[in-house]
């Protein structure tokens, strides 16, 4: 529908009407006006699987939603770095959703993982906003080509979960734009998703539902948006004053009350009626596309998508360590032990939360091999050792030739509604492995888990398989790697720390009350741990295979370019093993000198390339400013210092193969305002400045020692020339009055106006 029609519509609705279109019907549907042929629109819960609600609906996935497929979560899907398959797997999601008449999937969510200890972490991406941003825009395209709507989400500063509808995120301006405003920035300018759901949390004490700055000023006029945004369930806290910031639509239903203060503002002036109208105006928009391109055909194949499930699951499984146990021998004897090989935890729990058509186990996937045995282990419905089931455990890995125990957290550890109080798993499953890894040498973990955890027995047993939440099919995925059918080839999205402790927010994070600083600014994850040269169990990017693989040639197509141009970045890769594989290409980019604080190196791209064995592919990359770029508070927009620049591909963000400098020059000046104050080392930095400051130089040598007439002595040894150097250029320009009384501060200051003269 044209914007004129939606126009000519919004006109012959009563103010009553606008006023209850901008907030839901009931808890997913918006509201309908059929006097105008308005219908309602049905939006649904689902990031990695759609949890819609026929009956009563409630947010935190309590009450039944209809038989669905479970994908894998987004901490796993993040591991892929594989686009195309978040892209097939949208374009999944889109279908079931026209097949069931939803118009928007509540999802992606592309909150960093500022701590291991969030909640919500298995929902979420990545630490880094690059991968955040590029599988979340993945998805979106592969659901938004069905003609069906998504909603990037929680916008904005949303990481955690204690205190989440009042707690203010304190962060300063560059380290909201380099690291949490990035995670959504890519993803909206570039694939245009139909909605955006703002977060419960306070921005610098503004709640994200009334902050004009971040829904209109950054949003729309900076980034493009151009459809609507709803609040998280419950995320209203003053209509009138989220409706001028660019809230839009409400959700759930506040059975009018709201509607009325929208309705009272309008009459009584407070509130302009052509705010009212554009909210509305956006809200049809979406409606409407929808509503246009309706596939009544679309069929739920919840079998086929279980497939598809499986699939996507195998590329989200990470091998963090072989020493040559892997791939097991489909002829051995194996013993599967733990309740997660019978029942995987393989989703969170929360707002998120699918009702699985069917769970495929790994003990469903082996079923008619005879040679696994099985024994439960443990029951995570309390963290207390069973002895029996320990003791069963133990005799059962004794008579293997491999033991493969299936561990990890159980739903009480992690979900929406709270935040982990540790990184441990539960007591005893670690003690189930220490066991079992004592009467059995060939022993692999398999981890079922939504954010990292400590393995204290990580050097006791051969083997280490991250599972992340699989979704409904992770079973069979797990056994395609296991037996090696399937070749990893996941990455961790974030680092894994040794421990808690480690971790950058560890003194800040969660807050006292409801004030939360992000004191770590931009030193978030991998840029931390590699700045601080930190040991840590396993670094970002970090994944092995049943193959291997090499690098060579990396090449530019310029060495040096301007901040405005592109460079294309090329390097080879070759699969110097036996089996086909895939190998993520990751690429990072270092200022080799930069005058503002910067981590070490920064993903600035990455591709996934499969290989048989013994082929070479050659994958490029094209950066252009953003891959250089910090954020500058001066400029209050992105900068690129001139200087050199390391282009480094790497296998992880602590195994950098190849490395390559390259030169780039800045077309934009950053402002420098001269005061009294700015030192003389400042000064030198520009030629012109130092014709200008001559007269103090020449009126009093600042670079001799107050006592310069003594050439020899107690004074001449305590002032070297290098310390007479050194405290010149830290000297203020005002220190010159301070000398032999022939600068006055009138002299300081006229050159201190000349100086700013230049800068005009």
């Amino acid at each position: 529908m044209t914007a004129d029609r939606i126009k000519e519509i919004v006109a012959q609705m009563t103010l009553e009407e606008k006023a209850a279109m901008c907030s839901g019907a009931d808890f997913w549907h918006t509201e309908a006006v059929e006097r105008l042929g308005i219908p309602a629109s049905m939006v649904s819960d689902g990031p990695h699987g759609l949890r819609k609600q026929d009956q009563e609906g409630d947010h935190l996935g309590v009450n039944e939603s209809i038989k669905a497929v479970c994908f894998p979560a987004g901490c796993g899907t993040a591991a892929s770095f594989n686009r195309e398959l978040l892209n097939k797997m949208g374009e999944t999601l889109g279908n079931e959703c026209q097949a069931e008449g939803v118009s928007v999937i509540l999802g992606p969510a592309v909150n960093i993982k500022r701590s291991p200890l969030c909640g919500r972490n298995f929902e979420y991406y990545s630490e880094d906003p690059l991968v955040a941003s590029e599988m979340a825009g993945a998805l979106i395209h592969g659901v938004q080509s069905k003609n069906v709507g998504t909603s990037i989400k929680h916008f904005l500063a949303n990481n955690q979960e204690t205190r989440r509808m009042s707690s203010d995120s304190r962060i300063d301006e560059r380290t909201l734009n380099e690291i949490y405003l990035a995670a959504f920035e890519g993803a909206v300018k570039k694939e245009k998703p139909w909605t955006v759901m703002c977060s419960y949390n306070k921005i610098n004490g503004v709640y994200a539902a009334e902050n004009h700055k971040y829904l209109t000023e950054t949003l729309r006029d900076k980034w493009g948006f151009d459809g609507y945004v709803m609040s998280d369930w419950g995320a209203v806290n003053n209509r009138v004053e989220d409706l001028k910031a660019g809230l839009d639509l409400e959700m759930p239903s506040s059975n009018g009350v709201n509607d009325k203060l929208i309705v009272g503002a309008v009459e009584s002036g407070e509130l302009s009626e052509e705010v009212l109208d554009t909210a509305v105006e956006r809200i049809l928009n979406i409606v409407f596309r929808y509503e246009e391109n309706r596939d009544k055909s679309a069929f739920f194949d919840r079998d086929k998508d279980h497939e598809l499930a499986r699939k996507v699951a195998e590329e989200t499984i990470v091998l963090l360590k072989n020493d040559g146990v892997l791939p097991l021998s489909e002829q051995d004897e194996i013993a599967f032990i733990g309740k997660y090989a019978m029942k995987p935890r393989y989703q969170g729990g929360g707002s998120s939360h699918i009702n699985s058509h069917k769970i495929t186990s790994a003990l469903d996937a082996v079923r008619g091999m005879g040679n696994i045995s099985f024994a439960m282990g443990f029951d995570d419905k309390e963290d207390k050792t069973n002895e029996k089931l320990l003791a069963e455990a133990v005799e059962t890995a004794k008579k293997a030739k491999v033991a493969v125990v299936f561990a990890g957290l159980p739903d009480a550890f992690e979900s929406e509604g709270f935040d982990r109080q540790h990184m441990r798993m539960p007591d005893c499953q670690n003690e189930l492995i220490e066991k079992v890894a004592a009467v059995q040498p060939n022993t692999i973990v398999v981890l079922h888990n939504g954010s990292p955890v400590e393995m204290p027995w990580a050097n006791k047993v051969k083997g280490i398989v991250e599972a992340y939440l699989g979704g409904q099919a992770v079973g069979g995925a797990v056994c395609d790697i296991l037996f090696g059918r399937v070749n990893p080839s996941a990455k961790l999205p974030e680092t894994f720390p040794l421990k808690l402790e480690d971790n950058p927010s560890y003194l800040s994070y969660i807050g006292e009350g409801d004030m939360v600083e992000y004191r770590e600014g931009i030193f978030v994850g991998y840029r931390y741990y590699d700045k601080k040269k930190m040991d840590v169990l396993f670094p970002f990017g970090y994944g092995l295979s049943y193959t291997t693989f090499a690098y060579s040639n990396l090449r530019v197509d310029k060495e040096s370019m301007k901040d405005t141009d592109t460079m294309t970045v090329s390097v080879d890769v070759t699969n110097t093993g036996k089996m086909a594989g895939k190998e993520v290409v990751q690429l990072y980019v270092a200022d080799k000198e930069s005058t503002v604080i910067r981590p070490v190196k920064e993903l600035r791209d990455f591709a996934k390339v499969e290989l048989a064995p013994g082929e070479t592919k050659t994958v490029s990359f094209t950066l252009g400013q953003r891959a250089f770029d910090y954020y500058s508070v001066k400029l209050h927009d992105w900068h690129v210092e001139t200087g050199e620049f390391d282009i480094m591909i790497g296998q992880s963000s602590r195994d950098i193969v190849l490395t390559k400098t390259v030169t780039v020059e800045s077309t934009v000046k950053l402002p420098f305002v001269y005061t009294t104050d700015t030192t003389m080392g400042d000064v030198m930095k520009d030629p012109r400045a130092v014709e200008i400051v001559k007269i103090l130089i020449e009126k009093q040598d600042l670079f001799e020692s107050e006592n310069s007439d003594s050439e020899s002595g107690v004074a001449s040894e305590a002032i070297s020339d290098e310390m007479n150097a050194a405290m010149a250029q830290y000297m203020p320009l005002r220190g010159s009055v301070n000398f032999g009384g022939k600068v006055t501060m009138a002299d300081v200051q006229a050159l201190v106006d000349k100086l700013n003269a230049l800068e005009d």
